[in-house]
């Protein structure tokens, strides 16, 4: 078998940890470099039950998109949870390792395979980064096209069908803003909490944006400079880029459904370069639970 370490190695050359962030921490986070490794477990999040469900399982590593430590903390005794955390793994030989932003913008990552599923063409990064090392285009989020124009309410579904099959179980809705009958064909999408980059997104210019966690006062910002553009753009001001309607139109999807995505490429992805480099073989197990904090969402139309 081969040793955590060997598995490391291969995670952090599918997923380097250069892509990261600078505010971000991802990588081994937990684990014995000498360790074993026959079966590893994906989820979203490294929640005390996901990491029970992990343990019964038999995991001898975990592997989340989401941080145990996401800011710097200065205690993993027995007061918080964190560290009854970092003590049952231990106890039970489990490694946790954190693919965070760094998974975002690999190949094949989070941003990546969100796009994919939504079936968008001719993709490329909305934040590229510079790597001659990566023999494909990499970076955070990804810009596409819709094979054909679509009415942006059948665009919606198509989000919440790909987010609810291919993501992960949630109890929350997609959220849209727009006209819902106009044509939209292409697209910006960025898994996780994306109202820091509509600017990068508004200037792509493209018809809607598909991401999480929009905020009131950032996102009625980004619709009301849409709105006073296209307002301008009508006017025959040229202000912006795109037609006389107020783009990009805006959906907000559950943030770690929209994420779970990537793990049907890491569950392809990861034996694979585990085999390729050592010659062992691991097997690999998603956890789909939800780790929405949220158990009900209740819409106007259930009142």
């Amino acid at each position: 078998m081969p040793n955590l370490k060997q598995v490391i190695d291969v995670l952090e050359t599918l997923y380097p940890l250069r892509y990261a962030e600078q505010w971000d921490e991802p990588g081994l986070i937990v684990g014995d470099l000498s360790h074993e490794v026959r079966h590893i477990v994906v989820a979203a999040d490294p929640t005390s039950a996901i990491v029970d469900k992990a343990i019964e399982a038999g995991a001898d590593l975990l592997i989340t998109h989401h941080p145990l430590f996401f800011r710097s903390v200065h205690e993993v005794g027995g007061l918080g949870f964190r560290g009854d955390i970092v003590r049952r793994l231990y106890g039970h030989g489990c490694g946790l390792w954190v693919g965070h932003t760094n998974a975002d913008s690999a190949w094949r990552g989070v941003g990546q395979a969100a796009a994919d599923f939504l079936k968008l063409e001719h993709q490329r990064p909305l934040v590229p980064i510079q790597d001659a090392n990566a023999g494909h285009d990499v970076g955070l989020g990804r810009i596409g096209t819709l094979h054909e124009p679509m009415t942006l309410r059948d665009f919606v579904y198509r989000v919440f069908d790909t987010v609810s099959t291919r993501g992960m179980h949630t109890e929350l809705g997609v959220q849209v803003c727009g006209d819902l009958e106009a044509p939209v064909q292409t697209v910006a999408v960025l898994p996780g909490s994306g109202d820091s980059l509509f600017d990068e997104v508004r200037a792509a210019g493209v018809d809607v944006y598909v991401t999480s966690d929009l905020r009131h006062h950032p996102t009625t910002d980004a619709i009301e400079q849409a709105r006073y553009e296209a307002r301008m753009r009508a006017q025959g001001i040229a202000l912006g880029q795109g037609s006389a309607q107020a783009r990009p139109y805006l959906i907000n999807t559950p943030h770690a459904a929209i994420e779970s995505i990537w793990f049907n490429y890491a569950l392809e992805d990861v034996p694979q370069a585990v085999a390729q480099a050592t010659g062992e073989h691991v097997t690999m197990q998603w956890i789909r639970d939800t780790t929405d904090p949220w158990t009900l969402s209740i819409t106007t139309s259930q009142v």
